[in-house]
């Protein structure tokens, strides 16, 4: 059974020098676009990350700074991977939590807005979890019945990925076989204004922290009685996403005083 889509769905996967969203670098990228037609188009690249390779990441995917020394840097690709992208709605597995995160990231070190805003995003991790709670490996085998043979590598990994979410819309009937549904039923947080779930929606639809000491507290409210925490957050160790929200709610915040 194929996807119901109704505009270009691009299956990612991201190889990377760790998983620390606003310090590392995408050393690999395997892109799969299925297109309304059924035709697909398929990217793969290699980046110098700019950056060393720790050893014990080299040795889960298999890739090491010799390998990536000569190709071309995120910046010099960024375009091109844009262009690629291009008005598709995105499906990975972990993708809302890593691989959407890390390649906006990168898109903003570029200088080059990704407009990640404006797609839908189908996280197959979350619907595996929600359904099963396994892994891609044990997805693999659960769903399309196949073992991984090559796990680690990008484009290996998206076909994985995207057999898999093929697999689900077919076994499952509750769920629907369009990217706006799925994309929804796969939200870690449904609600969550950025990508790490750290600013959720209430059932009034205002911003509430959802970490840390004022977990659970409008935003408002902790920006009103604690000036400072807005700086604090921009001083510190969150993504660049995430930080824009706050700003955005800051300024907001600034308007009503």
């Amino acid at each position: 059974m194929e996807i119901k889509i109704s505009k270009p769905l691009l299956v990612l996967d991201i190889e990377a020098t760790g998983d620390q969203i606003n310090k590392d670098r995408i050393v690999e990228i395997g892109m799969i676009k299925t297109n309304p037609d059924g035709t697909e188009e398929t990217y793969e690249k290699r980046i110098n990350p700019e950056i060393p390779i720790p050893l014990n990441i080299s040795e889960i995917h298999g890739i090491y700074d010799l390998d990536v020394k000569d190709c071309p840097t995120f910046k010099e690709l960024s375009f091109e991977i844009k262009n690629f992208i291009g008005n598709s709605d995105l499906c990975g597995f972990n993708s809302n939590k890593f691989d959407i995160p890390m390649l906006e990231e990168e898109f903003i070190r570029a200088g080059v807005k990704s407009e990640f805003e404006t797609k839908k995003l189908v996280d197959v991790q979350n619907i595996f979890h929600k359904m099963e709670k396994r892994t891609l490996a044990a997805a693999y085998m659960f769903y399309c019945k196949k073992e991984m043979k090559n796990a680690h590598s990008a484009m290996y990994d998206a076909r994985a990925t995207l057999e898999v979410l093929k697999a689900q819309t077919l076994k499952y009937n509750e769920l629907e076989n369009n990217i706006p549904y799925l994309s929804d039923f796969s939200k870690a947080n449904k609600g969550s204004l950025d990508y790490a779930g750290r600013i959720i929606l209430d059932e009034d639809k205002e911003a509430v922290i959802n970490f840390g000491k004022h977990k659970g507290k409008l935003v408002n409210f902790v920006f009103e009685k604690e000036p400072g925490y807005y700086s604090w957050i921009l001083k510190g160790d969150f993504s660049q996403n995430t930080k824009m929200c706050f700003k955005n709610l800051w300024e907001k915040f600034k308007d009503k005083k």
